[in-house]
């Protein structure tokens, strides 16, 4: 009989070093469905007119084979890593790479799009593919699935499935925050804020009728201490100090976020949805960065580290760093392969363990 496999993070400690491997365990969760923003995009945005991509040099050189797949990392994001705890393929293809088909798909798909938000305007700003248009895709690839395995497996791999779901930074620092808003003229920000949650809400609701009922919904980090933010403090004369409004107003979205999920799990029969909220963590890592072996935590690995992401972020910027582990961000708006293995095992231990 073949076993069924996942992983469970693993400390090994060689000399003062802490490594952290997978160790295989029989599993549960036959697929890891991914919805949001770039914090989760594994290329689809390679496949629209955006100027949103990050299908180049330098992106992607820690990644397998050294290849740009149009993740916003140097390496793997967490739902790679997540996918490979759970004892599926080491990384989830995006839904719009033509390399990848629904036989691929049957393990782990991704639907999210850099720049987009749970506000329909948010996606508008960059041109990239709203939430419901990711609502859309996933059903399309329901009746793929359907076809594919039939309808008995498809209706266990849709029920049974892990969905990740991560976004909101974008709703908030490229279109309410942002200069060429019409957001902020028609909402204070505790509006902006509710109004986000029932979009949340909407959200969860239709993937629930369509057969989702493993969620794990993720918070906003301290978006205050983005490079590209610390960076617009210094030009604003405010020295290098993260922007304290925008981490406040993390947490008060990520506290609203979290009694969401409270209520959907009373409200909807059958649901078992997750908090998975990575703001303390980074904030403990932007502030003690050499805690976790990090030498480098506000300016990033590309370019100058300030304001370079997307095409800013290309192999001919001479000042980009050699080594990306030595750094908590890897592009000005995100993470580096490294941190997000650390969120990832922080998160499995602490929370997604429940659907172990």
């Amino acid at each position: 009989m073949e076993a069924n496999y996942k992983f469970i993070p693993c400390l090994i400690i060689i000399f003062v070093q802490l490594i952290i491997i997978p160790c295989v365990v029989g599993g549960k969760v036959p697929a890891i469905i991914v919805f949001g923003d770039s914090s989760v995009d594994a290329g689809n945005n390679n496949q629209i007119s955006t100027v949103l991509k990050s299908n180049f040099e330098p992106y992607g050189r820690d990644f397998y084979g050294k290849m740009p797949t149009g993740r916003f990392c140097n390496g793997r994001i967490p739902p790679d890593f997540i996918s490979e705890a759970f004892g599926l393929r080491p990384f989830v293809p995006a839904y719009l790479d033509p390399m990848f088909n629904i036989t691929d798909f049957a393990g782990g798909v991704c639907f999210a799009s850099a720049g987009t938000g749970y506000d329909n305007a948010t996606s508008q700003v960059l041109n990239v593919i709203p939430l419901w248009k990711e609502i859309e895709n996933y059903k399309e690839y329901q009746k793929k699935l359907e076809a594919y395995v039939g309808s008995k497996k498809a209706k266990y791999i849709i029920q049974e499935a892990l969905y990740l779901v991560s976004l909101g930074t974008n709703d908030f620092l490229e279109n309410y925050y942002s200069i060429q808003s019409k957001r902020a003229s028609q909402f204070t920000i505790e509006q902006y804020q509710g109004f986000l949650i029932e979009l949340a809400e909407n959200f969860i609701k239709q993937i629930y009728q369509l057969g989702a009922r493993k969620i794990s919904f993720t918070g906003l980090p301290p978006m205050g201490c983005l490079p590209l933010e610390r960076a617009t403090n210094i030009i604003r004369g405010r020295g290098d100090a993260c922007n304290e409004k925008y981490n406040d107003c993390a947490l008060r979205f990520n506290v609203m976020l979290n009694g969401l999920v409270d209520k959907l799990n009373r409200e909807l029969p059958g649901m078992k949805m997750v908090f998975s909220n990575p703001y303390e963590l980074i904030l403990q890592i932007i502030r003690n960065p050499s805690s976790f072996g990090f030498e480098v935590a506000g300016v990033a690995c590309c370019g100058t580290g300030l304001f370079e992401m997307s095409y800013l972020c290309d192999k001919l910027n001479p000042l980009t760093c050699t080594d990306a582990n030595k750094y908590v961000f890897w592009d000005s708006f995100h993470l580096s392969q490294k941190t997000n293995l650390i969120i990832t095992n922080f998160l499995m231990k602490n929370v997604l363990n429940q659907f172990l």
